[in-house]
């Protein structure tokens, strides 16, 4: 019994290793978010990650702006973008081959998925 228990927590082991092997936030990414008051925005992040750090910048048809206070753990991201003025959270996780972030816009969450820009 002990060694069944043993052979799982290594196989499980091997299985997020390889996970986070191939969910890797680094690089480019689009995709189209839909705000609250439905306009559907094009919109991509270059994101750069250094251990727990993520940094990079968010591009939309209003501009670029800086990803900050960004923080990543195992999959899972959280940053802000500050456009005009006002700070818009964004919470997200990445997948091997997609992202999918929610942003808040004062109340109102949107979700969206993006992809690995070619």
């Amino acid at each position: 019994m002990k060694r069944k228990i043993t052979i799982t927590a290594l196989l499980s082991l091997c299985f997020m290793v390889a996970f986070a092997a191939f969910a890797d936030l680094n690089g480019k990414w689009a995709g189209t978010l839909s705000t609250p008051d439905g306009q559907a925005l094009d919109v991509s992040y270059n994101f750069k990650v250094d251990g727990e750090k993520v940094t990079g910048t968010a591009t939309s048809p209003m501009g670029e702006v800086s990803v900050d206070d960004g923080k990543i753990k195992g999959d899972a991201f959280t940053f802000k973008v500050n456009v005009s003025g006002n700070d818009y959270p964004h919470s997200g996780k990445v997948y091997a081959d997609s992202v999918a972030m929610d942003v808040d816009f004062g109340g109102a969450s949107s979700h969206f998925v993006l992809k690995r820009a070619k």
